[in-house]
């Protein structure tokens, strides 16, 4: 499969800007232009979400929020609905991730009695920290605000690519005072140093160096206020100093008594340098008009969610579908400056403006859906996601594993880089050079590293060798198999014939005496004892799951899948035993391990393709059925709206995908399996002005199942939708009935 896209820039959208409104959705029952009034940012704030809430632009560098002073697994993103703690507005974070990092940067307004201590919340006195109420809040795309009623304060905050931008609503006349808090980030983050230096009366420019979940991570700002400096305190330790530079380094900026009280600030951030911080401040940021810049983000926001037009008899679907889709454009994020500048993966400066450089990169996470979506709605970006990597891979030997902020973090199993790059050239992307993202591909699985020495030597990982040596081995395995397409498509049969037989080494993991996929210690010994239902986190054979869901994943060769299992009916009806099967996992078992129908956990990324394997194998009733209850149970429009960790998209992605009607199964081959659509009707952008039409016909949640299809209006009997038939425009009709 190799179709040439001559043209990855999608025609520009015309999107009316309507008045703003609140995060429900309103009684039409089509989305009207002004999509962005269906995106609720609240929806995966609660449970075990993660989901970053506050102001940012879609892939932007900056994400500008609110922080809570708790910290732990359900904080990762600083925040989360069950709290009601405000330390300040950090300009950095993650969404979905389950680890905590970033949150830099942190601004607070204060007045009157306060400490330079953050406080606790039982005696908030004892520091600066505040409570709210989520009636004091506002949240939209690209908007946030919050009522501090201690300090009497209206904070609101929306953002550029690169600039945060704040508008603190003082008492008039009261004395305003902006806390600077280098010291705090989130969860593993820790400060190694800060630096603030006062250049003038209204800019102050600094940088934070902090390691954590990103080793080395470095952060340049410029601040600037739309008020006068009246003095400035720095704190190193909670201790009054004159020195600029400290490891744990707060600042009081005092403004003085304000007759209408109103201060503004622009912060702009760099990850190369504090003039280049200036820089994008001056470019993105060049005015004092806040309402333009929350108009701005607003229609940028538009323009990205108007590449899908949706409808749906249910406005809760739209609200649900927006949201999803507003949820996979947080990342991966800008990290470049607006000159061109990035910090390499091997920490020094580069220069390239003939791409744009992005970070946080959850690949294990992503490669499944979000990166899949990506080539049908985000086409002009996929060039530089693999472009990215590509010079993640000169700078540091390999393609990305999980990248962040100039740092591998090698977070999760495999070399899930491998399906992405893979996927964008199998499916026609010319915007990077292909001999180049071969030898990245190759060289990555090639290497010794990782397990990756033995799996070249024995075909599996001994699971004596390692911990998760199954899921490595299976993940390695999909990546292989992946390989083994692209070697054929370029022409390279030896290398197609390797590692086709590479990706066929799940098959090494499958004990048929026990019919599940298991640690092996060698050739003839397999580990015991054995419990498929076990999930011991990070300690044995699996990552964050147990053999029950670890045995499907072999989505790149599926028919292998089902005569290793012994056929067609041993297969599907060990299928079924998986989505009824019910044992105790043990008092270790993962987090993440969440959304269960029967073994199949939907709250974690190894199972989010186990329900499209029926409709491949004759019986697309059970997919129906199955992906209709995972999208009404496990996606709502609740703060705990989301079933599991939202892993940097990809909880959102399988949501749009599926409710569009299809998923991509295998990560490389194209072929996008079909489900039961959640929309009516779904209208996708594409390049060179053309649109592929999706109408789902008497479709309701009593008819879920897919009665007859055509494309073009010619009948279609295939089980899945290429990706050259969907990026030639056209319409798929898909005849909806409550009859299997």
């Amino acid at each position: 499969m190799r179709e040439t896209i001559k043209k990855l820039t999608l025609a520009a959208c015309s999107v009316a800007l309507l008045a703003s409104c609140g995060n429900q959705p309103p009684k039409e029952t089509q989305a009207p232009a002004d999509l962005t009034q269906y995106v609720d940012p609240y929806i995966g704030t609660g449970f075990h979400g993660h989901v970053f809430l506050g102001a940012n632009v879609p892939f932007g560098a900056v994400q500008l929020g609110p922080s809570n002073i708790t910290q732990g697994w359900d904080w990762c993103s600083g925040y989360h609905y069950s709290d009601s703690t405000l330390i300040g507005f950090a300009h950095t974070h993650l969404s979905g991730t389950g680890i905590g990092d970033l949150g830099d940067i942190v601004l607070m307004p204060v007045t009157g009695d306060y400490k330079i201590e953050l406080g606790t919340p039982e005696k908030p006195e004892d520091g600066y920290l505040a409570l709210y109420t989520h009636q004091d809040e506002t949240a939209k795309a690209g908007y946030y605000a919050v009522n501090i009623d201690r300090y009497q304060v209206k904070a609101e905050l929306t953002a550029t690519e690169r600039v945060g931008i704040h508008r603190y609503a003082f008492q008039p006349n009261a004395d305003a005072h902006i806390i600077v808090n280098l010291e705090r980030g989130i969860g593993w983050d820790a400060p190694v140093e800060g630096q603030l230096q006062q250049v003038n009366d209204t800019l102050v420019t600094g940088y934070r160096l902090s390691k954590g979940w990103a080793v080395d991570q470095r952060i340049y700002f410029a601040a600037v206020f739309s008020q006068p400096l009246k003095n400035l305190k720095l704190y190193g330790d909670n201790k009054e100093q004159t020195e600029a530079t400290a490891e744990k380094l707060k600042a009081d900026l005092d403004f003085g008594s304000l007759a209408d009280g109103l201060i503004e600030a622009k912060v702009a951030i760099s990850p190369v340098s504090v003039a280049n911080a200036l820089e994008n401040l001056t470019a993105e940021a060049p005015n004092w008009n806040f309402d333009q810049y929350v108009a701005d983000a607003n229609a940028r926001w538009n323009d990205e969610l108007a590449k899908v037009t949706a409808k749906s008899a249910d406005p809760a679907v739209l609200t649900k579908f927006y949201t999803a889709l507003y949820h996979t454009m947080i990342a991966p994020s800008v990290f470049q400056d607006v000159n061109g500048d990035y910090r390499g993966a091997d920490g020094k400066t580069y220069n390239d403006k003939s791409f744009t450089n992005y970070t946080t990169f959850s690949l294990w996470d992503t490669y499944r859906a979000n990166h899949p979506l990506f080539t049908i709605t985000q086409p002009e970006r996929v060039n530089d996601f693999v472009n990215t990597m590509l010079h993640i891979y000169q700078q540091q030997g390999e393609l990305p594993v999980w990248h962040l902020v100039g740092n591998e973090t090698y977070c999760m199993v495999g070399y899930p880089g491998v399906p992405v790059v893979v996927d964008a050239y199998r499916k026609g992307f010319t915007g990077f050079d292909a001999n180049l993202a071969w030898e990245a591909v190759k060289n990555t699985a090639m290497g010794d590293g990782r397990g990756i020495d033995l799996v070249k030597k024995y075909g599996y990982m001994p699971a004596n060798s390692d911990v998760e040596t199954v899921a490595k081995g299976l993940e390695y395995a999909v990546a292989d198999g992946s390989i083994a397409l692209m070697a054929e498509d370029m022409g390279k049969s030896d290398d197609a014939e390797y590692f086709k037989k590479r990706g066929e080494n799940y098959k090494n993991y499958f004990d048929p005496s026990v019919g599940f996929m298991r640690g092996r210690v060698s050739d003839s010994e397999w580990r015991t004892p054995f419990d498929p239902f076990h999930a011991k986190h990070r300690a044995d054979d699996f990552c964050e799951g147990n053999s029950w869901q670890y045995t499907w994943l072999a989505p790149q060769d599926v028919q292998g899948l089902v005569e290793l299992m012994g056929g067609r009916e041993k297969f599907l009806a060990k299928l079924d035993e998986f989505f009824v099967a019910e044992g105790d996992m043990g008092e270790h078992a993962s987090n993440d391990i969440t959304g269960l129908i029967g073994q199949y956990a939907h709250g974690n990324e190894p199972s989010h393709h186990i329900s499209y394997l029926y409709a491949l194998e004759g019986q697309p009733w059970k997919t129906a059925q199955l992906v209709r209850k995972i999208m009404s149970e496990f996606y709502t429009t609740k703060p705990d709206g989301l079933i599991g960790n939202e892993d940097v998209g990809q909880m959102s992605a399988w949501y749009v995908l599926s409710a569009m009607g299809f998923y991509q199964v295998n990560p490389a081959d194209g072929k996008f399996v079909f489900g039961s659509p959640d929309l009516d009707e779904a209208v996708i952008k594409l390049p060179e002005g053309k649109t592929f039409r999706i109408t789902a016909k008497n479709n309701s949640s009593e008819n879920i199942y897919i009665q007859s299809k055509s494309l073009n209006g010619q009948p279609y009997d295939k089980p899945y939708i290429s990706y050259e038939d969907i990026m030639a425009g056209g319409e798929l009709v898909l005849e909806m009935s409550r009859e299997k």
